[in-house]
């Protein structure tokens, strides 16, 4: 299958999620198109062999394009569905994480019996975005932590961390995570301080697109 054909193949998945915010300021086709910027970004991007499916992955893209269109004329409400299928993924996501373990959309999808696009969907949804200053002054849109949300919103950023190679992974746990400085962070991972900065503003760039 070429790659413009996984793109008409998976035009669907776009409409069902501009749906969702029809008459709401926007024209559809506004919606629409920058949907589908989402869906080509998500394609071009998606490594199937981390063992993901691609409609959980694209989901929260093709989320983040269509946000983008709301950034100035406020927050995007959660539908009341939406908002309890949020809820019902937190209250799961409790039940694993006592488990011992950090749950991935999969298994909270798994738990709750829910399609993990709708899970995926709903955890993106209920993620506002707050800003982390980085060390060359940029910004990073993380979401916000808040008693009733801050689980559905870590699950969000782990998603698109687990998206990240193992390297990539560990330098941002440990800089944002772990607090150390870039030339902790080069040491243990045995590269330089500047091949740090280049990598992490990478690695930002990345996260920014699919969390903003």
């Amino acid at each position: 299958m070429t790659r413009d054909e996984f793109i008409e193949k998976n035009l669907p998945l776009v409409h069902s999620l501009a749906n969702r915010f029809r008459r709401r300021g926007i024209d559809y086709e506004e919606l629409y198109s920058a949907g589908c910027v989402g869906l080509i970004k998500a394609c071009d991007n998606f490594d199937e062999s981390r063992g993901l499916k691609f409609s959980t992955y694209a989901v929260p893209v093709i989320l983040g394009e269509i946000k983008r269109l709301f950034r100035d004329g406020g927050t995007v409400k959660m539908s009341r569905s939406l908002k309890e299928l949020a809820m019902k993924a937190a209250r799961a996501g409790e039940e694993l994480s006592s488990e011992g373990k950090v749950p991935t959309v999969s298994e909270i999808a798994k738990k709750i019996g829910f399609p993990e696009e709708d899970v995926a969907e709903a955890i993106a949804a209920g993620t506002p975005p707050v800003s982390l200053t980085c060390d060359d002054g940029s910004e990073l849109m993380l979401p916000a932590e808040s008693k009733e949300s801050s689980l559905i919103d870590r699950l969000a950023l782990r998603q698109c961390l687990n998206e990240l190679s193992d390297e990539d992974r560990a330098l941002i746990i440990m800089r944002f995570f772990r607090n150390k400085t870039q030339a902790e962070t080069a040491k243990i991972l045995g590269c330089t301080q500047v091949g740090v900065s280049r990598r992490e503003r990478k690695i930002l760039s990345e996260l920014r697109e699919k969390l903003i």
